[in-house]
């Protein structure tokens, strides 16, 4: 099996992160490895690894580089021999390496995962996950990612970027930031930034019973960053949705249930409180939204679609 890896130079929280895997590559030389500078090359990176015949990928940067990858790949421009992928802990935010169990330290991650694959144990690793899809009525091109996130979520990943310096833009800025926001919105909201939004979403056809959010999140994973597990909801969809109106009731005591997963009893669609997992969400909305941090501007009278159709072979390294 040929291994490559993708090397996001500029998404690592430090440089000793990114000069230990470079280390472990100098000592694994058949691995193949191409390092990029900028998001604009990672096309031709991709191109080189493509050319190598690259079985198992390795993606060594954060969940935005992970996102235009899996865009790549699962949008017609795959790896025809590609069999794996192994996101390591290399950005600021990892949220699905982290949910997979990746080690914290990415060299260490990688040495662990190449030992194990030549001593036959890869499929001990094996994480078999849906991945979101994420196609716009006024943007070209569908997007895949783990995470999405609109309105209020899109502006808290914005303000993060412009009040924390690059290293302290993963957990520890996104931890603060989602501190403060919720409780803010739950004790004290006010307009700018917690401004509610107005969205219409239908669930595998069904209407949502509320049209304006302070929160609408949707993902594939298991848990988010902080160990965040906010989806309850029923149903055999991959798409698990979770939404907040913008007047829940008995909000603060609900925060802590929700944020487990495990919501008190007052927390249903009356209250202002929806979860769900849907084969097909649809959302009719005016403001933006992230995939895995990486931000899409408002555009007025956007239809989006997320689906879970599309699974793919993680390995934990």
């Amino acid at each position: 099996m040929r291994v490559g890896v993708l090397n996001n130079l500029k998404a690592g929280r430090n440089r000793k992160q990114v000069s230990r895997v470079l280390d472990v590559l100098r000592r694994y030389r058949d691995v193949v490895h191409v390092e990029t500078e900028s998001v604009r090359e990672l096309p031709e990176a991709l191109v080189e690894l493509t050319r190598r015949e690259v079985d198992l990928l390795v993606v060594n940067g954060g969940d935005g580089t992970l996102q235009y990858v899996l865009t790549e790949l699962l949008g017609g421009n795959d790896l025809p021999s590609l069999r794996f992928v192994a996101p390591l802990r290399g950005g600021r935010t990892n949220m699905t390496a982290s949910d997979l169990r990746a080690d914290p330290r990415p060299g260490r991650g990688l040495v662990s995962l190449l030992d194990a694959l030549a001593a036959g144990r890869l499929d001990e690793r094996l994480v078999a996950r849906p991945v979101l899809r994420v196609a716009s009525s006024r943007r070209s091109g569908v997007q895949y990612g783990m995470f999405f996130g609109a309105g209020m979520i899109q502006r808290a990943v914005s303000l993060v970027h412009r009040t924390f310096p690059p290293g302290q833009q993963g957990v520890f800025g996104a931890g603060v930031v989602t501190g403060a926001l919720i409780t803010r919105a739950f004790t004290n909201p006010s307009n700018g930034i917690l401004t509610p939004d107005k969205a219409v979403v239908h669930v595998d056809g069904r209407p949502l019973r509320h049209s304006e959010f302070y929160l609408l999140i949707a993902s594939t994973l298991s848990h988010l960053f902080l160990g965040m597990r906010p989806f309850w909801g029923d149903g055999a969809g991959g798409v698990r949705l979770t939404g907040i109106s913008s007047r829940p009731r008995r909000s603060i005591a609900a925060a802590p249930g929700i944020l487990r997963g495990r919501p008190r009893s007052f927390v249903t669609p009356e209250n202002g409180y929806e979860s769900a997992n849907a084969h097909r969400t649809q959302i009719a909305m005016g403001c933006g939204f992230t995939i895995d941090g990486e931000i899409f501007a408002p555009e007025p009278d956007e239809q989006v679609e997320l689906f879970a159709d599309r699974r793919l072979a993680f390995v934990r390294a």
